[in-house]
């Protein structure tokens, strides 16, 4: 059998029957759709120890059996295996993610592929986290557009304790049931959510809870949360969510306090999930990070916490003490620093991406610094770099130490931004002078 294009399948997906999608997942090209984005996305084997590559190497076995199980219903999604990992910006909180089987996750690829365009129309225009076309950039152009435009300068930043561990089954197989049809499809989801979670070696239930880590636990968690999104459309807020992260904008700080009050009260009684009370706040938007960036005077800035992050993550790509060379560790941060600096580069400050990349460099000329081991061969290094040796001797044999030294003038000669860009390959973003940007010599003070 001909296994149908994405083209194909899209198009072929519009007129599957709402009530018949049982039917639908249980054909070949389906399954293979669904491995075809497991295949994409990657991961982890779950407990049984297969990988995708051992799964794609027996491709036609495995999906048939998969196959013969739906239809015969004795299909059993196997438990999935908890890992957990730092909580960004904090040093003690863990997220709890579970890596399911390849052969489940083909599965689950399925399902969120059929039920995705009848359950995607329905959602919030203020909903951006894990939707098709739409990225957390949209969402902090949104909330940009909020603050400047309408000036809604206050913000009612809403943190959801352990969002994904507090999903009510029932609720959510009832929110589903009234858009799905096909009560085959809801019934797989129930299995797939009841499945249990494995962690040193034993299995327990999972009676509440989506486990982060699986394809369809993102389409799950805007179900639940449209429900918070239409209610605050019904009181006419004005809100940006991603995901569990919620912003509402309002104009007093006194509205700020009573739409906590209220919402919160909605969701811990209406959605029985849990807001957590220390991370939430009311504050003006300038003291309230979204996505990693802060909206200050109507204009966007990475947030202070990203930056700290960005900082510890240089001191960790920059170590003191290490066998590469210089060349192989500006190698290694660029592998990083394209990344990061890419998606911030969505703020309109380039001094802040500036001022990473001028920490890189000073961490590197304090190792350089470092390694001489002796304060007469780091002398000697800048002499040969073009100092003279009286300036060099002057800085070399002071008092300063390492850190202090690696900002000294005869230093930033010696080794400087030119020799680090154009020579080690060093890759610079603040220099891009995108249209949204300020000039370079901006720069934004972070509350």
């Amino acid at each position: 059998m001909r296994t149908r294009t994405k083209s194909e399948m899209k198009m072929h997906d519009l007129f599957i029957n709402n009530a018949r999608l049982f039917e639908e997942l249980c054909t070949k090209p389906r399954l293979t759709s669904g491995y075809l984005k497991v295949r994409k996305n990657q991961g982890a084997a779950g407990i049984d120890g297969v990988s995708i590559e051992d799964f794609g190497n027996k491709l036609d076995e495995e999906l048939s059996q998969l196959l013969k199980e739906l239809v015969d219903w004795t299909y059993r999604p196997k438990a999935v295996k908890a890992v957990e990992i730092p909580k960004p910006g904090s040093n003690t909180d863990k997220r709890r993610l579970g890596i399911p089987c390849v052969r489940d996750r083909v599965v689950q690829a399925a399902i969120k592929e059929l039920i995705e365009p009848i359950l995607e129309p329905t959602f919030s225009d203020n909903s951006y986290g894990f939707r098709p076309g739409r990225s957390p950039h949209d969402a902090v152009l949104k909330a940009k557009e909020i603050v400047e435009q309408e000036g809604k300068g206050f913000v009612v930043d809403l943190d959801l304790e352990k969002f994904f561990d507090k999903i009510n089954h029932d609720r959510l197989i009832a929110r589903l049931g009234d858009k799905i049809q096909d009560k085959r499809i809801l019934r797989l989801i129930g299995l797939m959510l009841r499945s249990g979670i494995m962690k040193d070696g034993v299995v327990s239930s999972t009676e509440v809870g989506s486990i982060q880590g699986s394809p369809l636990s993102p389409l799950l968690s805007n179900v639940v949360l449209d429900e918070l999104d239409k209610e605050l459309e019904t009181r006419g807020h004005k809100f940006c969510r991603f995901a569990d992260d919620c912003n509402i904008f309002v104009s007093t700080y006194k509205a700020a306090e009573r739409v906590m009050s209220t919402i919160t009260e909605f969701i811990e009684r209406r959605l029985k999930l849990k807001v957590n009370a220390q991370k939430s706040k009311v504050a003006k938007s300038k003291e309230v990070k979204f996505l990693g960036f802060t909206i200050i005077n109507g204009k966007i800035a990475i947030a202070k916490a990203a930056i700290d992050r960005a900082m510890d993550k240089v001191k960790i790509l920059t170590p003191r003490g290490t066998h590469l060379s210089t060349k192989d560790s500006i190698s290694q941060i660029n592998k990083w620093f394209r990344g990061w600096s890419s998606y911030y580069s969505l703020g309109q400050y380039p001094a802040q991406l500036a001022k990473i990349e001028a920490h890189i460099r000073r961490r590197l000329r304090a190792r350089i610094v470092k390694q001489q081991k002796r304060r007469s061969h780091l002398c000697n290094k800048l002499v040969k770099r073009g100092i003279s040796r009286r300036a060099a001797s002057k800085v070399v044999y002071s008092n300063k130490g390492t850190w202090r030294l690696s900002h000294e003038r005869v230093l930033e000669r010696a080794f400087p931004n030119k020799w680090f860009i154009e020579t080690l390959g060093q890759v610079v973003s603040s220099t891009t002078k995108l249209p949204h940007w300020f000039d370079v010599k901006t720069w934004i003070r972070l509350p």
